[in-house]
């Protein structure tokens, strides 16, 4: 099991960026996008269906990678579209079936 703090410190950094763009940033280039959110959001697809296709070939090194770069590029998403990830973690815990 990997470390559940990974998670926090990457958010964190993100919004770092969000708040203080760096010109040398991959981050801050996708947040300060002309295109608003959508630069984003077309990340976000373009990555999901990367992980579709790794998780569809069975290729397992593919999959947890590409699955990697979904889940991060989600996160920028989330801060481009002004969402906590603390609201995402809510919601999950929210549906939890206890």
């Amino acid at each position: 099991m990997g470390d559940d703090g990974v998670l926090d410190e990457l958010w964190h950094v993100i919004c770092a960026r969000s708040q203080n763009p760096s010109g040398g940033s991959y981050v801050s280039s996708i947040l300060t996008d002309g295109k608003g959110v959508d630069r984003a959001l077309e990340k976000v697809g373009e990555e999901a269906v990367e992980f579709i296709l790794a998780a569809k070939n069975g290729v397992r090194e593919r999959t947890v990678s590409e699955g990697a770069d979904l889940l991060f590029h989600f996160l920028i998403a989330l801060r481009a579209s002004d969402i906590e990830l603390a609201d995402i973690l809510n919601e999950l815990a929210a549906r939890r079936k206890r």
